[in-house]
């Protein structure tokens, strides 16, 4: 596959404090009755890796633990699952067999983060645009996924905004995510007149485009609040968390 030009990124700013935060990585048991069953539905996925929180973080538990997560199985062996966290999670929580796990400490390599640092990265985003009430892509607000160019300069946008001066981009059209959420009629109880066939779940399929080559930091104060806060839509669906490790310059 050929590496996608770069476009000329825009520029946005951010700051805020950074917290602790620990990175989970599992390997799963595909041969597992619930491996097998959340990797169909992230939906599931996603309430899985919830299970792995301690109790009594309020209504809103995602955005109060950072949960971040991204499945990755574009790689030989069984696919991996990381959890990015703001605080730590109990994997005893989990089904016996379902995965082998390790978690470390991401301090080491928040505060390393300088400017001038060659990185690697890999960056799973829901890359789409918006439709206006007057388009004809598509209806108002439904989410178009973007390819090619455009794919492309959406990722240079929130990269640049970042705090990320990228070197090369090779983006990839992931397989869709899909999701199935219970109908409000089954979750608030089936109102009069509701059909079997209206009761059934319904299927949210969700666009992703994973991204991977080499940056050069620039700014690592935006950088430490975009690892940590996550990067665009979708994270409750997979998207939104960025990987980095060392890098030569020339990648």
């Amino acid at each position: 596959m050929t590496a996608t030009p770069i476009p000329a990124p825009r520029t946005a700013y951010a700051e805020e404090a950074v917290p602790q935060a620990w990175l989970t990585r599992l390997v799963l048991n595909p041969a597992h009755r619930q491996v097998h069953r959340d990797l169909g539905n992230t939906a599931l996925l996603h309430r899985r890796v919830m299970s792995l929180l301690p109790d009594g973080l309020g209504d809103s538990p995602r955005a109060t633990a950072g949960v971040l997560f991204r499945l990755d199985t574009a790689h030989v062996g069984p696919p991996v699952l990381l959890v990015q966290t703001r605080v730590a999670v109990d994997t005893v929580r989990l089904p016996n067999g379902y995965a082998e796990t390790q978690t470390r400490d991401m301090t080491p390599m928040l505060t390393a983060l300088r400017s001038g640092l060659p990185v690697r990265y890999r960056f799973l985003g829901n890359a789409v645009r918006r439709c206006g009430r007057t388009s004809t892509a598509g209806s108002w607000k439904q989410a178009i996924p973007l390819s090619g160019e455009d794919a492309a300069r959406w990722w240079a946008d929130r990269a640049s905004a970042s705090g990320l001066a990228l070197r090369s981009l090779l983006p990839s059209t992931s397989d869709p995510m899909t999701a199935y959420h219970a109908p409000a009629s089954r979750r608030g109880g089936r109102g009069a007149g509701t059909s079997p066939r209206q009761d059934k779940d319904i299927r949210v399929p969700y666009a992703a485009t994973l991204y991977e080559g080499v940056a050069v930091v620039r700014d690592p104060v935006k950088l430490r609040v975009a690892l940590l806060a996550g990067i665009g839509r979708g994270k409750s669906y997979g998207c939104g968390l960025l990987s980095l490790a060392p890098a030569p310059l020339d990648g």
